[in-house]
């Protein structure tokens, strides 16, 4: 009982300890609440995936009511804002020089094809600078292209020979909202960011002020250190993802769909990863600046590129897939995008916790065995 006692006054003093050197340090408040802040602020307003408003030129030989009846489609489009000009080389001019990113081109044969034939050709000129974009603009023209074919047909009272009719459902994200797959990916950066980032400095901090050889006179055991400094980051951690997750919902109008809870119960898991990290960064680097440098390396950018929050894995070549395995990100991002967007889908949230679990097990368990209260190591 003495000893029992004993331990969870020497715990309290460490938590206490490490608390006060966090509210002493302004920067670890900023980087748990101002930084995730102002990332969620940067990714949902001012980083998109949409295409809207593409600057689109059009050019019509010669007018007429078909031509205008295409031309409309676009400009009722909110895909589009087109500019008209009076002949190609106009608007290949303006291409040139970037003003607008495709030209939509009607020869002076337009209306003869169309009523002849029943079809005619329509001149597209693209920008393949940005490939994505450039193959988003050519589907939403072939789109714009087809519904006025089908328009055309009906006012006519025809029917439209298409041999395969295409009906589009879109499943877990209905508004195609890039911002609604960013900001619970974003999540897992911030928490990245807050848990292996900051704790990476605790040990390595201890040993810069010479504090260290002060702790490893005391009492207090090894376990009791790392979890005196593991708690405050901890709880840091928690309610700078807590703040994220409102930002999300209230601020963004992300949906949550899935339980608070299991949200909760999946970062929390997360967290100990990202503080299992930095805590082993920290044993093994002694120097805040090295652990700093190495924390970024090893965790926020793998967490930013090779965890699907922003780039498709199953798009990146196959070593680079097989290295995302790897990083601990890309298991939460799975869960938080599965959480929001489509709900408790129990077989994705087990099988990415249980890789969690693991990851935490092994990244604590590599930390208690690298820290020892002995000057030699």
């Amino acid at each position: 009982m003495k000893d029992a006692a004993a331990s969870r006054m020497r715990l309290k003093g460490m938590i206490r300890k490490e608390s006060l050197q966090i509210l002493r340090d302004p920067s670890s408040i900023a980087i748990a609440f101002i930084l995730p802040a102002v990332l969620l602020l940067l990714f949902g307003y001012g980083v998109s995936l949409d295409a809207r408003h593409i600057p689109l030129g059009v050019v019509v030989d010669q007018p007429d009511t078909n031509s205008a009846g295409f031309v409309s489609v676009f400009e009722h489009s909110e895909y589009f804002d087109p500019k008209r000009f009076a002949s190609i080389q106009a608007a290949q001019q303006a291409f040139d020089l970037r003003e607008i990113s495709g030209i939509v081109w009607l020869r002076s044969n337009f209306s003869e094809h169309l009523l002849a034939h029943g079809e005619a050709p329509v001149g597209v000129i693209l920008n393949g600078v940005d490939a994505n974009q450039a193959r988003i603009t050519e589907g939403y023209i072939q789109g714009a292209w087809q519904a006025w074919l089908v328009n055309y047909a009906h006012a006519r009272g025809a029917e439209l020979s298409i041999p395969v009719a295409l009906e589009t459902r879109i499943w877990f994200n209905a508004a195609v909202r890039s911002r609604n797959f960013l900001v619970p990916g974003l999540i897992a950066v911030i928490m990245t960011l807050i848990g292996a980032m900051l704790t990476s400095m605790v040990v390595a901090r201890e040993w810069e002020r010479g504090t260290m050889e002060s702790l490893m006179v005391t009492p207090v055991r090894i376990g009791e250190l790392m979890l005196g400094k593991l708690a405050p980051y901890f709880i840091l951690g928690m309610g700078g993802m807590l703040m994220s997750v409102a930002m999300a919902v209230w601020l963004f109008d992300v949906p949550l769909r899935g339980s608070l809870w299991v949200l909760i119960a999946a970062s929390a898991l997360f967290m100990l990863v990202a503080l299992g990290m930095g805590l082993l960064i920290s044993v093994v680097a002694k120097n805040q600046f090295v652990a700093g440098q190495v924390s970024i390396i090893t965790t926020f950018l793998p967490a930013f590129i090779l965890s699907g929050f922003i780039f498709q894995i199953s798009s990146m070549p196959q070593a680079i897939q097989f290295i995302t395995h790897i990083v601990p990100a890309r298991y939460f991002v799975a869960i938080l995008q599965t959480l929001f967007l489509a709900g408790d889908i129990w077989p994705i949230i087990l099988a990415n916790s249980a890789a969690l679990l693991l990851m935490m097990v092994i990244f604590i368990g590599l930390a208690r065995r690298k820290l020892h209260k002995r000057l030699d190591t």
